[in-house]
């Protein structure tokens, strides 16, 4: 019998949140530490899985199959193809830099303050939700996946209202009650999008017998299960539904905006950059091959909202006051280009949701990352209440101007391959969409430099004239992720090997191929 390598990845963050969660109240930095060093053990486990996995080979890979709830036909499946192992990778990498970057943010605000929750729980809570991500990545049973797909909203819940955003204007008890309220509303819209699935998950097994994926799809290629047209579009939009919410997708968004503005900003990281991506990944993997006629009868409607996303999302970061805000924002219209791209149904379109996810993840973190570093110097999330950071603290506005210039999906730096890969394949199919989409990119501009222009240049405000500069946990924070940002910008091809077979296996069960170009090249 293998090692089962995709089950270690996943327990081994769980294990490392009970240990951390186990370590007594007085040794906060021993529990610090214990995360980080859980954080870093998994990473390298990821490392392992990505060496391990052939993107030549078997669609599934590293496969783990044990019956589980037997009289239910639950099965513990694991399996990862290019599009899962560049995420798990991802999500094990971003974990050590936000447990850094958060190093100091559930300490309590003087000795034997009561009001945030104890230190060891704040990281033992970000380690549980890295666990059931990466389960969510690997699950091959639709049954597993929604156990984990819903089980992460416990402690993301906690994370939101237990240990929110400590820059607030109005106080304590006011910050309180929005936390609260960021944190209900983010369950109560995810719950619904779950509660829905839940329904489709069981309408599948009805139809299906089996909550198996891969027998799923082999009994619909060998022609042995057949759905009828109305009851494959059922299904397909109660798990669409999930996944859009999660994702988020206009109109379903409402719930990320609150929920990163009240969030400490390693937090916000982990929801729109790690949490977000499970809703963007599972279209791909279920919606589009257990429902591939219905995901091309939707198609049409769902490329309108994602345009919708990515123009109206784009258009309110524009106008945004608070730094937070205007992220969560952009992140809405970044998020509008993967889903774009997903149901564009072409191999360019789809690779470049793919690295989309990734990119976005890289580029998202150093931005707000680095904009919670402002913050906690300055105490404020407020726009207006900086200017001319840059005289006093040079690294850290350079930083900042390399989030946002990667946000605005800049040449030479990651986002712009996988946001050229998303317009270019939607062109092919549908120019008018990509016409419109188009737009987002200027507006992307506008809020980004408008953004640095305001806070970062200008006369040096009294408020920020002693604000210190990155310091070495900080700057260890962002460098590498820099450094990502660049190197994938100007030589993708290490990730794109990984998914463009995993996306051919997609195309395949949508069964779709390219449209040929109008002029064909010269021989």
């Amino acid at each position: 019998m293998s090692f089962p390598l995709l089950t270690a990845t996943a327990v081994l963050p769980a294990v490392g949140a009970i240990a951390t969660a186990a370590v007594p109240a007085a040794k906060r930095t021993a529990a610090k530490w214990l995360a980080l060093s859980f954080s870093l053990a998994t990473l390298v486990l990821a490392v392992v899985v990505l060496v391990r996995f052939d993107p030549d080979g078997a669609r599934y890979q590293l496969t783990e199959s044990h019956a589980w709830i037997a009289d239910f036909g639950v099965r513990y499946e694991l399996g990862v193809d290019g599009i899962g192992v560049a995420l798990i990778a991802l999500t094990a990498l971003l974990i050590p830099f936000i447990v850094l970057a958060g190093w100091h943010d559930a300490d309590p605000l003087e000795t034997g303050s009561r009001r945030w929750r104890p230190t060891q729980g704040f990281f033992a809570l970000i380690l549980a939700v890295e666990a059931m991500v990466i389960l969510s990545f690997e699950a091959t049973d639709v049954f597993l996946f929604y156990i984990f797909f819903e089980a992460m909203l416990i402690p993301m819940y906690f994370l939101i209202g237990g240990f929110g955003d400590r820059a607030h204007a109005h106080g304590e008890a006011t910050a309180a009650t929005q936390r609260s309220y960021a944190a209900v509303k983010f369950l109560l819209y995810n719950l619904a999008g779950g509660l829905i699935m839940l329904a489709a998950v069981i309408g599948l097994y009805v139809v299906a017998g089996t909550f198996s994926l891969s027998e799923i799809a082999e009994a619909r290629a060998g022609g042995s299960l057949e759905m009828a047209t109305n009851t494959e579009r059922w299904l397909f939009l109660g798990f669409f539904f999930a996944f859009a919410v999660k994702a988020p997708l206009w109109p379903l968004h409402t719930w990320l905006p609150n929920a990163m503005q009240e969030s400490t900003a390693p937090v916000a990281v982990l929801i729109t950059a790690v949490v977000d991506k499970v809703g963007t990944f599972a279209m791909l993997r279920f919606c589009l091959q257990l429902f591939p006629e219905a995901s091309k009868w939707a198609t049409p409607a769902i490329l309108v909202l994602a345009v919708v996303s990515i123009i109206y999302g784009a258009l309110l970061a524009v106008g945004q006051r608070d730094i937070k805000r205007l992220i969560a924002y952009a992140s809405i219209s970044h998020f509008g280009f993967i889903i774009m791209g997903i149901f564009a149904m072409t191999s360019q379109g789809q690779s470049g949701a793919t690295l989309y996810m990734v990119n976005h993840g890289l580029s998202t973190a150093v931005l707000m990352l680095i904009a919670g570093f402002l913050i906690s110097r300055r105490g404020s999330r407020l726009i207006a209440d900086y200017g001319g950071v840059q005289k006093v603290a040079p690294v850290l506005a350079g930083t900042f101007l390399i989030g946002g210039l990667a946000t605005l999906s800049l040449p030479g730096l990651a986002p712009f391959v996988s946001e050229f890969l998303v317009l270019v394949g939607t062109f092919t199919r549908y120019p008018v969409i990509g016409i419109i989409a188009t737009f987002g990119i200027v507006l992307a501009a506008l809020y980004t430099l408008v953004l640095y222009q305001r806070t970062m240049t200008g006369p040096v405000k009294p408020e920020v004239s002693a604000m210190p500069d990155l310091r070495v946990r900080e700057i260890a924070v962002v460098a590498p992720l820099v450094v990502l940002l660049v190197f994938l910008g100007v030589y993708p091809k290490p990730l794109t090997d990984v998914v463009n077979p995993a996306v051919k296996h997609t195309m395949s069960d949508v069964q779709q191929k390219d449209p040929r170009p109008e002029v064909e090249a010269a021989k």
